[in-house]
């Protein structure tokens, strides 16, 4: 009877470790994805789009509070980014793989959703002037520079749900 309920114990010791492991796989293998998406993003920015001379940003205040904060700051800005830019179509479509990939992961890996995040300050702000279509674009592409650097910086927020 005791090697029994020694063999069930190990059996359940072993089946909870399991189910433990893949999941933390499974975030090392999307924080990894993330990273390589963000990174090549990145290049693209700094390749094709010049910081215009005497253009100074405030300091980021965009919040990195898991993966929906992440995906509500990262379409508003690509929501503002003018189509009629040179160069921009690729960077739209980078920003959306990257938002659709967080998007589908966080609705598959994480069991409560929270409510939508508010708008942070500095995306309120540039949704305030859009009649300055390029200035916008601009100033919106910059942002997600800064946005990236930030959350490449941080991707231990990728983990909260």
């Amino acid at each position: 009877m005791d090697y029994t309920l020694a063999i069930l114990f190990s059996l359940l010791q072993l089946l909870s470790g399991g189910t433990a492991a893949p999941l933390q796989e499974e975030v090392v293998k999307m924080k990894s994805k993330v990273k390589w998406m963000a990174e090549q993003l990145m290049v693209r920015l700094d390749k094709d789009f010049l910081v215009p001379a005497g253009l100074t940003l405030s300091p980021p205040a965009d919040d990195l509070d898991g993966p929906s904060s992440i995906v509500a700051v990262l379409e508003g800005y690509n929501s503002l980014i003018s189509d009629t830019l040179n160069g921009v179509s690729q960077v739209k479509f980078d920003i959306s793989s990257l938002t659709g990939y967080l998007d589908q992961w966080r609705q598959g890996h994480c069991s409560e959703q929270r409510p939508k995040p508010s708008v942070p300050g500095p995306l309120q702000e540039l949704q305030s002037r859009k009649e300055f279509i390029h200035t916008v674009s601009i100033e919106a592409l910059m942002r997600v520079k800064e946005f990236l650097n930030l959350l490449l910086k941080n991707l231990d927020h990728l983990e909260t749900c």
